[in-house]
């Protein structure tokens, strides 16, 4: 009998051990998290929201976002929010993490298309496409729209649970070239062309708080080849910079027939050049005429 109750008493205190382990191991803060905090959101308008484009914000399409304090340069890190990706479904935005407001008030500098890999803030290198003829897929953006660099920013934000709205506009510069039947030339423009640009430096630096576009002054001169817009409309993506000497700058090859234009030229920053390209019987003869100039295009 007495070996009984020192083996009750032994299961007895072990299952006390147990216990007071458990509750001793029992932490508060193993509980899920809670806060207090508004959760950030924003929203962004594309410069041709108002219509229904292939240039309009589609499903899938990214932007990256920075959000740092009033009274603080943005930062390559150490911002509030660092380069978040955002990503619209087709009819909302969502972060891949969740965003937070803190005290305070902020300034927010969102750019299009998002870059996974950000190396500065200030002089962050992007390059136009070179074949901006290619089209859109599943995965990636047309040579054109890959181009074409939006920025927004807004300032002094405070918390808010309503989401912010930034309206980006167009950094770069774009040219569109219509090509017109001149009174020489034989037969009907071809629905296909191929119009290539020529001498521009394809490579810029970025200034990310600011949304300037800065020609990279050690580029090199390439050629690209233009989007067809319309059935003798062509257009492409350029950055901002100026060609002081007269170089050859539009070519149009109609038929395997070659016509090349020469000139200056300026590219203004967030500026659509116009360009009436006359086609005549004499390659050689080819004419140019300003159409003008456009802000905030489509």
């Amino acid at each position: 009998m007495k070996h009984n109750i020192v083996f009750v008493s032994i299961v007895a205190m072990l299952a006390a051990v147990v216990s007071s382990c458990s509750q001793d191991e029992f932490d508060p803060t193993d509980a899920p998290l809670t806060t207090d905090k508004k959760i950030m959101s924003f929203t962004f308008s594309h410069p041709s929201q108002t219509r229904a484009t292939e240039t309009a914000f589609e499903k899938g399409d990214k932007v990256g976002l920075y959000v740092t304090e009033s009274d603080k340069p943005l930062e390559i890190a150490g911002n509030l929010i660092n380069n978040q990706k955002v990503t619209f479904d087709g009819a909302s935005w969502a972060a891949s993490d969740k965003m937070y407001w803190d005290d305070g008030t902020f300034d927010a500098f969102a750019y299009y298309p998002y870059l996974p890999a950000v190396n500065s803030v200030t002089d962050l290198m992007f390059e136009v496409s070179t074949d901006q003829s290619t089209k859109k897929t599943d995965t990636e953006l047309s040579g054109y729209e890959a181009s074409d660099l939006l920025f927004a920013s807004a300032k002094e934000l405070v918390a808010s649970d309503n989401p912010v709205n930034l309206t980006f506009r167009h950094i770069m510069s774009k040219i569109s070239v219509r090509l017109i039947k001149g009174e020489d030339y034989e037969g009907d423009i071809p629905e296909k062309a191929k119009v290539v640009i020529h001498n521009t430096v394809p490579t810029a630096t970025i200034d990310l708080s600011a949304g300037v576009a800065t020609k990279y002054s050690y580029g090199t001169r390439k050629s690209i080849i233009a989007q067809q817009a319309g059935s003798t409309t062509y257009s492409a993506i350029v950055v901002p910079q100026r060609l002081d000497n007269r170089v050859p700058l539009i070519e149009v090859i109609v038929d395997g027939v070659s016509f090349m234009y020469e000139t200056k030229f300026l590219f203004k920053p967030g500026i659509h050049h116009l360009v009436n390209l006359v086609l005549d019987k004499n390659p050689d003869q080819v004419k140019i005429e300003i159409g003008g100039e456009i802000e905030s295009w489509n």
